[in-house]
């Protein structure tokens, strides 16, 4: 054997063993993305595990939807938006037939679903433009009431009804067991009327009369159902003559029906002889947050 074929034999098996030695794993990397996959699944379990749905606001978008859009509030199109389209393809309704029932398909026409959200949207919007507006009339008769000294007699409040202005009738619009205005109210009135007329919205306006129950019989007032309603008549009358619309207004008369006082006492009855004032909401309270 020559001196060369034995070195040649002597090396190849170390050739062939740092050979297998550099050989390297190229499927690594998916062990690492299996372990990211393994690692979001869990993440995404825990979040859907902990997530829930406030009850009670969804219960109020479906009430607020469903009244917005009840045939009462909903033009009606005809027969011709029937009759469109191609009678192969029939659509599916998007409200159950009764109710209870489920619903095993959703109509895919899509702006239907985004001017119910659109309207949504606009009514929100409304009913806080106008919360806005009633609010800063409240301030407006409340601070016209502080600065002539009618604080204790007038307060104006934003209620779910609207903006209930109340005025205690002793000594400032009635003298007992009387349906005549007094000189010492006409002010306040007037300043009243006057901010009735800057509404542009038009809001309707009902004055409402009320007495404690102490009994009244007179020729003139029977009981205090004539007396109240009477007393509410002056005031619509009065805001007539000082320019609020006529076609606006309403009169009504409740005795001693809503005390906010007890009669038990001088000063309670005191606060249940009152007149109240009311402009009337035109778009619903949506937020549900007054009294």
């Amino acid at each position: 054997m020559s001196e060369t074929g034995a070195k040649a034999r002597a090396q190849r098996p170390k050739s062939r063993h740092r050979h297998v030695g550099e050989h390297e794993n190229h499927e690594r990397w998916l062990l690492t993305y299996s372990d990211m996959i393994t690692l979001l699944m869990a993440l995404f379990m825990v979040l859907f595990s902990i997530s829930s749905v406030n009850t009670s606001k969804f219960k109020y978008l479906q009430k607020s939807l469903r009244e917005a859009f009840s045939p009462a509030h909903v033009l009606s199109g005809g027969s011709s938006i029937l009759q469109s389209g191609s009678a192969a393809t029939p659509t599916r309704s998007l409200v159950p037939a009764t109710e209870g029932s489920a619903v095993h398909s959703i109509t895919p026409t899509a702006p239907s679903t985004v001017a119910q959200m659109l309207a949504f949207k606009a009514a929100l919007s409304a009913a806080q433009l106008e919360q806005e507006s009633l609010l800063a009339l409240a301030r407006r008769i409340n601070n016209y009431a502080r600065a002539h000294g009618f604080a204790n007699q007038v307060n104006a409040v934003v209620a779910r009804r609207g903006l209930v202005i109340t005025v205690l009738t002793d000594k400032l619009l009635f003298a007992s067991g009387e349906a005549s205005l007094q000189p010492a109210g006409l002010p306040l009135l007037d300043e009243i009327a006057r901010l009735l007329n800057l509404d542009t919205e038009r809001h309707p306006i009902v004055v409402e009369g009320y007495t404690d129950n102490v009994p009244i019989d007179t020729v003139e007032f029977p009981s205090n159902w004539e007396l109240s309603t009477d007393r509410a008549t002056t005031v619509v009358r009065y805001l007539i003559g000082r320019g609020v619309p006529e076609d606006r207004l309403s009169a009504a008369g409740y005795a001693d029906q809503f005390p906010v006082a007890s009669n038990a006492t001088a000063a309670g009855r005191a606060k249940n002889r009152r007149v109240e004032i009311v402009l009337e909401r035109i778009n619903p309270d949506l937020a549900q947050t007054q009294p």
